[in-house]
């Protein structure tokens, strides 16, 4: 439930022009506007199952979007019963004059983007529930100007074509793109659960990602109450990141009732690189080659929105 200086539960993936909402509590509309984000012109939001405090920003949110006279489609993504859902929430926010896809996801399917798909998966809580993992697919090796020039290549067009994976013909000689690129550069995992208690599925899911986030709502004297909730002990979800090899941790959902420094050095014991988000810090992830995950305090209120990425070009 909302306190004085923590809001229920939404989390904002920013990946170059894509902005993706999971779940979208109570105030969530108001959150992004108290933010150096702003409002912004959301194109999806994933739900991850349909207890209250994970939806009831949705009518308000999409009202305010009609306000606003927004005519681009949204697409709202959820587990099965999302369309029932819908029925009984349009009652609240009424008509609107754009149109609202809902897409209803079993576990194992996910959606494809322009460098990414999104992955639903199992998990386990009172109801069917969703996790979701975001997933980029390997990127060529860097391109090797000196060994491409050295075999007589000097058109860009032909960098760009090795680049993509197609072999050319120089000087009727075949050039592999094996024989100007490095190895395959892993693209980036990131893992959200919503509630969830642990679980292998998510175990499988998370497996090498840079960042999971997980359900860590109770201490461990509070096992029992966790498993009968269906939800985690965050030691647990230390455990399991430990069995995924994860690069970071992220525990969020940490009941009001506890000081989350206190949940947090639980699962520190188990798992070093763990991190309990307060409202508007950031997790900046770079590409694997690049660095490592770094938790940014209040970020999200002290950074504007970052600009499109650039174009790589040959050698970046």
């Amino acid at each position: 439930m909302p306190t004085a200086q923590r809001a229920p539960t939404a989390l904002l993936v920013r990946r170059g022009g894509e902005r993706l909402l999971f779940d979208c509590a109570e105030g969530t509309q108001r959150q992004l506007l108290t933010s150096s984000i702003g409002l912004v012109d959301l194109r999806e939001v994933f739900l991850t199952h349909f207890h209250a405090d994970h939806y009831l920003g949705l009518p308000g949110l999409l009202k305010t979007y009609d306000l606003m006279e927004r005519r681009k489609p949204l697409r709202v993504v959820g587990p099965a019963g999302l369309i029932e859902l819908f029925e009984a929430l349009r009652r609240i926010f009424g008509r609107l004059r754009y149109e609202v896809e809902l897409v209803e996801l079993e576990p194992g399917q996910g959606i494809e983007h322009d460098g990414f798909e999104m992955l639903a998966f199992g998990v386990e809580h009172r109801m069917r529930a969703l996790g979701y993992a975001y997933v980029e697919p390997q990127r060529p090796g860097r391109f090797d100007v000196d060994a491409a020039k050295g075999l007589g290549i000097t058109d860009p067009h032909d960098f760009g074509r090795l680049q993509r994976g197609e072999t050319i013909s120089v000087n009727g000689s075949e050039i592999r793109p094996d024989q100007v690129l490095g190895d395959p550069r892993q693209g980036r995992k990131v893992v959200i659960t919503g509630d969830t208690g642990p679980c292998e599925m998510t175990r499988v899911a998370a497996h090498a990602a840079q960042l999971l986030v997980h359900d860590g709502t109770f201490a461990l004297e509070e096992s029992a109450r966790a498993t009968d909730t269906g939800h985690s002990v965050a030691r647990e979800a230390a455990q399991l990141a430990a069995e995924a090899e994860v690069e970071m941790l992220a525990i969020v959902h940490v009941s009001s009732r506890y000081n989350v420094s206190a949940v947090l050095n639980e699962a520190r014991e188990v798992f070093s690189n763990t991190v309990a988000p307060r409202d508007f810090d950031l997790v900046e992830i770079p590409f694997p080659e690049r660095g490592a995950p770094e938790l940014v305090q209040e970020g999200a209120k002290q950074r504007p929105e970052p600009q499109a990425e650039p174009i790589p070009i040959p050698g970046d």
